[in-house]
């Protein structure tokens, strides 16, 4: 498209939004706004749910709502909740998919003993040591070349399991 063509159709569009401002008052122009801001808003999110990006269109469309000074959530409180989301949902504790409610798969209290090398009827304090010795060689922050999250987790379901069951 032409330069000069692209200049003249911003400058038309300019020229009927503020001749639109000048005539209408400014509660119109408000209300006006608010309803432009929601449908974009709900549209955008439409469009980025239809595309795959859920997780983006969820903060946008909430942050545009706050916007808006519908009662509730700031824009600031609606970033730390949704920062806080992404933090749980990387740690396997919240889950919004279509595992959503199930919880992980929950070890035996046999299995937990064979997991800490125990047998049953020893001492609290092995509990622990044991689980502290493993967890010194697997944890995720001393192997940061080998995945090692899982086998950590499984450690310490197996140590609650076991403190939880015979010792509380």
């Amino acid at each position: 498209m032409n330069l000069f063509l692209v200049g003249t159709i911003i400058f038309v569009l300019v020229y009927l939004l503020l001749n639109w401002f000048v005539k209408t008052s400014s509660k119109a122009i408000a209300q006006g706004s608010r309803k432009i801001i929601l449908f974009l808003s709900i549209a955008l999110a439409i469009l980025l749910a239809y595309a795959g990006k859920f997780l983006l269109s969820l903060p946008l469309t909430l942050i545009f709502l706050s916007a808006l000074k519908i009662k509730g959530l700031s824009t600031f409180q609606i970033f730390q909740l949704w920062r806080l989301i992404q933090y749980l949902r990387s740690t396997g504790r919240f889950s919004y998919g279509s595992n959503a409610g199930t919880k992980p798969s929950s070890i035996t209290i046999d299995e937990s003993y064979k997991i800490l090398g125990l047998s049953k009827g020893c001492a609290k304090e092995d509990v622990l040591k044991a689980s502290t010795r493993l967890q010194k060689k697997i944890h995720p922050d001393m192997n940061r070349d080998m995945n090692t999250e899982r086998l950590s987790q499984l450690v310490n379901e197996a140590k609650d399991r076991i403190i939880k069951e015979d010792f509380s």
